[in-house]
């Protein structure tokens, strides 16, 4: 077994990530939370990465567009600080509690995207139609 280094100062996080995460504002005045979630939406706008609402949550990757006009997984630390940005937005609204569920995927042998990602599976589904 190998031998582990009890300083984690110098271990970093990895390179590039996509994080699909659902935001759950405790404590709005009414079961509505659309108003918090636009919120958030506001500033996933301003925040230069790239990102997708669904209707139970958002994915979000960093902005670097390639050739054929996918973008490439973005950095894991400006993933996480976009995250928690969103808390902070919210709590700066009134929001007393936030709890947020987040599923990170991370891959070092290629380079893809989350829209990579959903057209595999849909080149897949088309060519059962073909069949």
């Amino acid at each position: 077994m190998a031998e582990t280094n009890n300083d984690i100062s110098s271990l970093k996080t990895p390179e590039k990530c996509v994080a699909d995460f659902c935001l759950i504002p405790i404590g709005t005045p009414t079961a509505s939370v659309s108003q918090q979630i636009a919120d958030v939406q506001r500033l996933m706008q301003k925040s230069g990465l790239t990102y997708s609402m669904h209707s139970a949550g958002t994915t979000v990757a960093y902005r670097e567009r390639k050739a054929n006009g996918s973008c490439e997984e973005g950095s894991w630390d400006a993933v996480m600080k976009l995250i928690g940005q969103a808390h902070t937005v919210l709590h700066e609204k009134g929001i007393l509690r936030i709890q947020t569920d987040i599923r990170v995927g991370s891959r070092i042998d290629k380079k893809q995207s989350f829209s990579d990602k959903v057209k595999a599976v849909n080149d897949l589904l088309a060519a059962d139609k073909q069949e």
